[in-house]
C-alpha cells in the first residue's frame, strides 16, 4: 500500500463511457481514487451513492472522484447509469493499477480491496483510507477535508 507523501503512480484505464482516462489528466484537481470490489453489490452501491449524493461538495472543493474496479467497462456503465453516477468508473481488468496501489495482493485476486487515496493537485498522495466502511466513507472524507 502506498503512503501519504508518495507520488501517485500514473495510469490510463478504460472508463465506463469507452474513453481512456489517465490519472495525469486530473492535474490541477484533487482526486479521490476509490477502489471498490464489484459494481452493483450492496456495499459498493451504498458507497457510490454516498459519493453521488455529495458530488456537489466534491465539485465545489475541486476534487474529482475516480472509481476503479475489476469490472468490465459495460458493467461499470450499467452501474453508473442505474445509480446516476457522474464520476468516472474505470476498469482495471489486468489488475495492474490495483497492484501498484496495494489494492490487491496479486493478479489472480477476484476483487480489489476497498481502499481510497486522496491525491493532491500535483499527483502526491495526501491521505490513505484503508479502513473503509462503505456506508460512511464519502462523509468521512468530507469530514477530514473540513478539518484541514
Amino acid at each position: 500500500m502506498l503512503k501519504a507523501g508518495q507520488k501517485a503512480p500514473d495510469f490510463a484505464l478504460p472508463s465506463a463511457d469507452g474513453a481512456v482516462v489517465a490519472l495525469s489528466s486530473f492535474r490541477g484537481h484533487k482526486v479521490l481514487l476509490w477502489f471498490f470490489p464489484e459494481a452493483g453489490t450492496p456495499g459498493c452501491t451504498a458507497e457510490g451513492c454516498g459519493f453521488r449524493d455529495a458530488q456537489s461538495y466534491y465539485d465545489d472543493s475541486n476534487i474529482r472522484i475516480v472509481g476503479i474496479s475489476f469490472d468490465d467497462p459495460e458493467a461499470s456503465r450499467r452501474f453508473a447509469e442505474t445509480h446516476g453516477f457522474k464520476f468516472n468508473l474505470l476498469s482495471d481488468r489486468d489488475h495492474s493499477v490495483a497492484l501498484a496501489y496495494g489494492a490487491c495482493a496479486n493478479a489472480k485476486d477476484r476483487q480489489p480491496d476497498r481502499l481510497s487515496y486522496l491525491i493532491d493537485e500535483q499527483g502526491v498522495i495526501e491521505r490513505v483510507y484503508d479502513q473503509v466502511d462503505p456506508r460512511d466513507h464519502p462523509a468521512r472524507v468530507i469530514a477530514d477535508l473540513l478539518e484541514e
